[in-house]
């Protein structure tokens, strides 16, 4: 039987041995690991460049809105200003001092033996600050907008021509007050009141009288 010798049996081995060597396997088990970090890295990147991105587009559109919510709450606030000033006008001008009404009013008023002779109209406006919300330990104290009041006295002169001079005084304040178109203005606590009274007089053509001065104060109106 013959003998066969392998001559390269030893650097098979050799070469073998190499392959197997445990750093080599670990160095490029190593490499495989790192190159698998670049790419997750790499992936991981370029997601977080992607929702930065989309970030920044949500809050460029979130800026945008915020923008257009400002100027659609500033356009609001002077629609309701605007608003509030034509009620204002509407109001005054539904309520405004009317000096025709006062006249006819005047016209329509009689009591005999007096004779209205002066009158005069004192129209005044003071004006209230605005008031801006507060907070205290019970919450928030709503604000007011400013307010223009309009105050009214008409003040008038008349001469009491009656048989007894200064008996008509009263009856005639007296029917002022019941005069319909006084009993919706005056002011229910002092109303009409008499600021003077002259002594009896006497004209050329020897006729008696006193002459008296009733201040009507008017309701304020805002």
């Amino acid at each position: 039987m013959p003998i066969r010798i392998n001559l390269l049996s030893e650097a098979i081995a050799a070469e073998d041995l190499r392959r197997r060597d445990p750093v080599k396997r670990a160095i490029f088990i190593g490499l495989l690991l790192v190159a698998g970090s670049l790419v997750w890295y790499s992936s991981t990147w370029l997601g977080s460049m992607m929702s930065k991105e989309s970030l920044n587009h949500v809050e460029a559109e979130i800026e945008t809105h915020t923008n257009d919510y400002a100027h659609v709450m500033d356009n609001t606030k002077k629609i309701a200003d605007v608003q509030r000033k034509l009620g204002a006008l509407k109001q005054l001008n539904a309520e405004r001092f009317l000096q025709g009404n006062l006249l006819n009013a005047l016209q329509q008023t009689y009591v005999p033996n007096v004779m209205l002779i002066h009158m005069r109209v004192d129209q005044t406006y003071s004006q209230t600050e605005a008031q801006a919300p507060k907070t205290n330990n019970f919450g928030v104290v709503p604000g007011r907008p400013a307010m223009v009041t309009e105050h009214v006295i008409v003040n008038m002169d008349a001469r009491d021509y009656s048989p007894n001079p200064g008996d008509q005084v009263n009856h005639y304040k007296d029917a002022l007050q019941q005069q319909d178109y006084f009993k919706t203005v005056l002011n229910p606590a002092n109303g009409v009141r008499l600021s003077a009274l002259t002594p009896v007089q006497t004209e050329k053509e020897g006729k008696p009288f006193v002459t008296f001065s009733l201040e009507c104060r008017f309701q304020d109106r805002p």
